[in-house]
């Protein structure tokens, strides 16, 4: 029964997602450039993180963009009856998979990894 949960809950976050603002899921030129710099990387828990030491202006941007995407999964939860944990962690996955060879992301040790 989870398992069916957590697909309704992915079809619904893919669906979900492509009505979202661009800059809850990057898609911002300040966060697009700091992932393409190495700056900041997807997380296996559904956000952004810095990597390193950044300047404030950026640190509070990818803060903004974790708010926003925080409300989202409680969103997408509520309607599938799963729990913001999963629905934070299977977008994580899929925000991932996504990005290029070359930039940063962390897997669930915690460690930062270069695709």
């Amino acid at each position: 029964m989870k398992s069916l949960r957590t697909f309704f809950a992915a079809l619904a976050l893919v669906f979900g997602m492509s009505a979202l603002a661009p800059a809850a899921f990057a898609g911002d030129p300040v966060i697009d450039a700091a992932i393409e710099s190495g700056q900041v990387g997807e997380r296996i828990d559904g956000r952004l993180g810095v990597i390193g030491s950044a300047d404030p202006a950026l640190i509070r941007k990818v803060q903004e963009i974790n708010n926003k995407r925080a409300a989202k999964y409680a969103e997408v939860a509520a309607e599938t009856g799963t729990t913001v944990a999963e629905v934070a962690r299977i977008t994580g996955e899929k925000q991932i998979s996504k990005l290029s060879r070359g930039q940063w992301y962390m897997d669930a040790s915690g460690s930062w990894k270069q695709k």
